[in-house]
């Protein structure tokens, strides 16, 4: 690495060339990489490529949630609807909100149309299913009957083993890692 002086940092003055700088990282001193002609800058890494994958993934979801949320309490509440229209609603809001957030911001260099939604659906209906699977486990097959563990099992276990399911089905059967470049959050 070399250290020039930065432009708007204090220099020596008119003259030919940069001048002595004092100590490695003088005050208005960079770092910067020597630049060859034709050779390009590495990017980042595959471990910070799949944590920026991740945190996109993860914006993305707390927004569908969010939508989901609200729109199912909007449904159930003003608008007056049945608990399973509500939530068969909201659901479906929450999974265009994540396709979207999905499409445009994580994995924005892939291809996206009618196809990749149909089968990012498909992922998030399975996802749901290993929720009502866990609580139904719980539930009737192991018999923790109480509301507390309805919700850990459904909203606690099978919510986290549903997202492994869906993060690993957006990347490889909706998205199929094209475009993996990096993510809007990083």
């Amino acid at each position: 690495m070399s250290v020039t002086e930065h432009p708007a940092g204090p220099g020596p003055g008119p003259g030919p060339g940069p001048g002595p700088v004092p100590g490695p990282l003088a005050s208005g001193a960079v770092l910067t990489e020597p630049v060859v002609p034709g050779v390009a800058r590495p990017g980042p890494g595959p471990r910070t490529r799949f944590l920026r994958e991740v945190a996109g993934f993860a914006a993305a979801g707390l927004l569908a949630y969010a939508a989901d949320l609200g729109l199912f309490l909007w449904l159930r509440g003003p608008a007056g609807l049945d608990p399973l229209t509500a939530k068969a609603l909201s659901f479906l809001a929450g999974c265009s909100v994540a396709y979207a957030g999905n499409a445009l911001g994580t994995y924005r260099h892939a291809a996206r149309g009618p196809r990749q939604y149909a089968v990012f659906f498909a992922v998030n209906i399975a996802g749901a299913l290993v929720q009502l699977l866990c609580i139904a486990v719980s539930h009737y097959g192991l018999g923790f009957t109480s509301q507390q563990a309805d919700t850990v099992s459904g909203a606690g276990i099978g919510m986290a083993i549903a997202t492994v399911l869906r993060f690993w089905g957006t990347r490889t059967l909706v998205f199929r890692g094209e475009g993996r470049v990096g993510s809007w959050t990083g």
